[in-house]
């Protein structure tokens, strides 16, 4: 009988399932017949428009369409390719992506042949962009395939390259930990949006002082000083804002006090007393705006990036100071960082989005500097002359050929180890952790009791990246993840308070 199911279940769901369904999520936009608003096209979106240093001229970006494998042959001739030929011939199996690009002047848009090809997208193998899939056993076999090859792996350059999964702690999550021998607790969230993940912190030091950390930020930025910036102005806002239990207002009737030594009293005054720090030296009204730029933008971006959302940013701040107070009077325990509940994994959908989004900024500026360029030489701006597609291309086709990733990390696109078909399984299974090999991580390494299903407590390496390097558990599925507002969506049609 159990024989009987794991056929059924291995029938239904390939080994490399979660690979194929991540990167299937990130292409679908661009295989769809109507317009969608997430994957490869959401990326897009985010751009907006691309403005040259032109007056009264600048380019709509709009829909965009990914076709099948093709390769386009020294005579000029288009056909499509076959991950075999690709091998053989030392090729890239790669998709081209059209994307519609409308040149507006003065506010005219001019969609003549809008549609212009802007570089090739690496194709995985047996996913809904490759040709392979949906073909039966013959079919396979007539295009020099193996049918019990899994896919999820791509060809660069006649080579197969796997993208290896990166497990990382959970972003937009609040947990709290002590640092420094207990001498900190520290209440954290990577807050993440649209591919910019910053570190946002509330730091407690053993007297009670609270100050808050987060990227271009001043070390020594006091929490309440941010709580008045962010729109919560009197002390009796504040206190409003957290709990009742003794040991929090306690906290933050001393954290008040420090405020009044500072002469901070209210939002204005806050704005004033974090510019000093930010932009010491500079005229007051640029101590503002800077001041106002760095909490907008850099603190909690995965809540919003614009005034209105100062309130809830203030609101969520309350929160993570109020756990980490908490923690420090022993009232609830620290986070686990080692249960595997607080840790996600990037799969190959969310790697190649992350490399996408690099690549194509790359394309944007590119593109407003060949505009810029034809406008002074006294040329045509014709969009298909403007875009350079190799721009694009030869980023993507870099990383994935050296495993040189954004951000600095090494290693996440390897050669795929053919040596057996277990060892092949293996490695399209594999998951790295970012953790230095060189440092000890006694915790991070040991096998913690989440691990239980999910990965594999036999199969890693020894030597220096013994449990960096896990691989998951045979019947262990991992989910692609699912948008957030569609939830919360739904969450509010049923009535539940988020």
């Amino acid at each position: 009988m159990a024989k009987q199911l794991l056929e059924s279940y291995f029938k239904e769901n390939s080994l490399v399932k979660q690979h194929l369904d991540s990167y299937n999520k990130f292409i679908e936009s661009g295989l769809a017949s109507e317009y969608s608003d997430f994957g490869i096209q959401s990326v897009i979106k985010r751009f907006g428009n691309i403005q040259p240093s032109i007056e009264g001229f600048e380019l709509k970006l709009g829909k965009v369409r990914l076709e099948k494998p093709m390769i386009v042959e020294a005579d000029g001739s288009k056909r499509p390719i076959y991950p075999m030929e690709a091998r053989l011939r030392n090729l890239t199996y790669a998709a081209p992506i059209i994307l519609e690009i409308i040149p507006v002047f003065n506010g005219i848009e001019k969609p003549t042949y809008s549609e212009v090809f802007i570089g090739e997208f690496p194709v995985m193998v047996r996913s809904k962009l490759c040709h392979l899939s949906n073909l039966s056993e013959d079919e396979l076999v007539e295009h020099g395939e193996d049918a019990n090859d899994p896919g999820g792996y791509f060809i660069i350059n006649g080579s197969e390259r796997s993208l290896v999964s990166i497990e990382d702690l959970a972003p937009n999550r609040i947990i709290v930990s002590k640092e420094k021998d207990g001498a900190i607790i520290t209440s954290k969230v990577f807050s993440t949006r649209w591919g910019f993940r910053a570190r946002c912190a509330v730091e407690r030091t053993n007297d009670g002082n609270l100050r808050v950390v987060f990227p271009a930020a001043p070390k020594d930025l006091q929490f309440t000083s941010v709580l008045r910036a962010l729109g919560l102005e009197t002390d009796k806002e504040i206190l409003a804002s957290f709990s009742q239990d003794r040991h929090v207002q306690a906290d933050m009737m001393l954290n008040l006090e420090v405020d009044d030594v500072n002469g901070v009293k209210n939002g204005a005054t806050s704005f004033e007393h974090i510019g000093k720090k930010v932009a010491p030296g500079q005229a007051d009204e640029y101590r503002v705006k800077r001041s106002e730029v760095l909490i907008d933008q850099y603190l909690l971006p995965h809540i919003g990036g614009t005034p209105q959302d100062r309130l809830r940013k203030a609101y969520y701040l309350c929160k993570m100071a109020e756990r980490a107070i908490r923690v420090a009077y022993k009232d609830i325990a620290q986070d686990d960082k080692d249960h595997y509940a607080n840790k996600r994994i990037k799969l190959s959908g969310d790697l190649m989005e992350e490399l996408f989004r690099y690549a194509f900024q790359f394309l944007v500026k590119d593109v407003s500097y060949q505009a810029g360029r034809a406008d002074a030489r006294g040329r045509r701006l014709i969009v298909q002359t403007l875009v350079r597609p190799d721009a694009l291309t030869d980023r993507i086709r870099y990383s994935l050929a050296t495993g040189n990733w954004i951000a600095g990390q090494t290693g996440v696109s390897q050669l795929l180890d053919r040596t057996s078909f277990l060892a092949t399984a293996s490695h399209l299974r594999r998951i790295i952790s970012p953790l230095s090999r060189k440092h000890p991580h006694f915790k991070a390494r040991d096998l913690h009791g989440t691990h239980w299903g999910k990965l594999c407590p036999n199969e890693s390496p020894e030597g220096p990246s013994c449990a960096l390097v896990k691989n998951l558990a045979l019947l262990c599925s991992v989910s692609i993840g699912e948008n957030e507002d569609k939830v919360e969506n739904e969450l509010r049609k049923l009535d539940v308070k988020i």
